[in-house]
């Protein structure tokens, strides 16, 4: 869609303002039942759109995403608006400076930036509420959450607000929303999308592309892509090749989870068993099945993951923020704020050595041209407030996981739609390949998408632009 949108804008078949006009249009008839969009830069936007359409007038050449609409997760810096962090004590937040690495590539590629979109408190949950702006909601299925961290951008997206919202992965922030929303969402390799700053997580967390179609996730990654002055895990320009070569993997493994918690719920195995029956009859690869401790038999990786997130993300805002703050923290984020105050130098150690044990486990197993595919999230959604039926306090367990084994050990992973669960909250099948063979994963997430195509938008709402 991307890449058709700007052809029609470059030849003026559409402009860039009435593109930018249909998103506020969208965001303002749809967005009181989903909570997706925070804040709108309205006249700024409209502005830009006509900066463009003058410059397509004059026959200048244009950016790859010329005049497209954008949606910001809330976490991403955008000159003149404030990035709260979901959170009531940043609520006040004076408006940035500057764009952030990750929006400036997208502007620079001629993206508008129409508003932002919600996320959990400081991105730390599977689901997307915090006590700033409230609970986002699924526009498949309200009761439930779009996922998190980047589900208001997901929620939008699905409802067709905008051709483009941001998302960033720590533990899943891209792969969960895309999943729980019928999207597709790709983790790249560590390291092929750069980093600005210090990340909260510092080994963990990338930006990354959330589309409708896999060809769109390749379109964003063209501009994403690239190395930075600062982050040292940035990989150079040209080491990963992420175009369409149609190529498939040698071998095709399956797992239920990345760690043990138990057998997967019945929704989600049965939606699992058909996704891999079609990978063996549609695209003709055979699935080779195992076992959690035949992938990953050093530890519990999902476990490692929570100490230490939790650690650096406690270390970063301080002992005593915390508790000077608890009273204003959402309280998913104030009990992994105190969780993570406890962790030991000694546990944080133990976990940070255990990640290179798992890198090679997983290398090793996927070798050049391997694959595994997996259930993006082991569970078929969870309320959007985050709270679990007989549980006091909202939160995910540990066990709704599938993801963060990736951002543990860089490889890229993907999910892609594979079916909708009773409750009618979609169901993803995740794609993990070897280090710096993101092509790899794209290519069979393209394949799968050609053989089980989804709908581009959420059945009820309106395609961002008819097709």
């Amino acid at each position: 869609m991307l890449q058709e949108l700007v052809r029609l804008v470059r030849e003026r078949e559409v402009s860039a303002r009435e593109l930018v006009e249909r998103s506020l249009r969208a965001i303002e008839w749809h967005d009181g039942e989903l909570n997706a969009v925070v804040r709108l830069r309205t006249e700024e936007a409209l502005a830009e759109a006509d900066l463009v359409d003058a410059r397509v007038a004059r026959d200048e050449r244009l950016g790859p995403l010329a005049g497209l609409p954008l949606l910001a997760k809330e976490v991403h810096d955008v000159a003149g608006l404030p990035s709260t962090q979901g959170s009531l004590v940043y609520a006040d937040a004076l408006p940035a400076a500057r764009d952030c690495l990750h929006i400036a590539r997208l502007r620079g590629a001629g993206a508008i930036v129409v508003g932002k979109t919600n996320i959990p408190e400081f991105c730390f949950e599977g689901f997307s509420a915090n006590l700033v702006y409230g609970v986002t909601h699924n526009p498949w299925a309200p009761a439930w959450s779009p996922g998190g961290s980047s589900g208001g951008s997901a929620a939008a997206l699905a409802a067709g607000f905008a051709p483009i919202a941001t998302a960033s992965d720590g533990g899943g922030s891209i792969r969960i929303p895309a999943a729980f929303c019928g999207l597709a969402g790709f983790k790249p390799t560590h390291g092929l999308v750069a980093r600005e700053g210090v990340p909260s997580w510092m080994d963990f967390t990338t930006d990354g592309p959330l589309a409708t179609t896999v060809a769109d996730l390749r379109a964003l990654l063209a501009v994403e892509a690239g190395p930075a002055a600062g982050d040292p895990a940035a990989l150079p320009a040209g080491v990963v090749d992420v175009t369409a070569a149609g190529r498939s993997p040698r071998r095709v493994f399956a797992v239920s989870r990345f760690a043990d918690w138990g057998p997967l719920p019945d929704a989600v195995a049965g939606l699992f068993a058909e996704a891999l029956r079609a990978l063996e009859s549609n695209l003709g690869v055979a699935v080779e099945l195992l076992q959690p401790a035949e992938v990953l038999s050093t530890g519990n990786i999902d476990a490692d993951w929570t100490v230490t997130a939790a650690a650096e993300q406690a270390h970063e805002i301080g002992r005593e923020w915390i508790e000077a703050n608890a009273e204003r923290l959402h309280p998913a984020f104030r009990g992994a704020m105190r969780f993570g105050l406890h962790v030991t130098f000694e546990e944080y150690m133990a976990a940070r050595r255990r990640r290179f044990a798992y890198v090679r486990e997983l290398d090793e197993l996927l070798g050049d041209d391997g694959v595994i595919v997996t259930p993006t999230m082991a569970v078929d959604g969870y309320p959007a407030d985050g709270l679990l039926s007989g549980e006091d306090l909202p939160g995910t367990p540990f066990s709704a996981y599938n993801t963060q084994a990736q951002n543990v050990t860089g490889h890229p992973a993907l999910s892609v739609p594979a079916g909708v669960c009773p409750n009618g909250v979609p169901f993803g099948l995740q794609i993990t390949g070897p280090r710096c063979a993101d092509g790899l994963v794209l290519d069979l997430g393209q394949a799968w998408e050609e053989a089980r195509p989804w709908p581009r938008v959420v059945p009820g709402y309106e395609a961002f632009w008819p097709e």
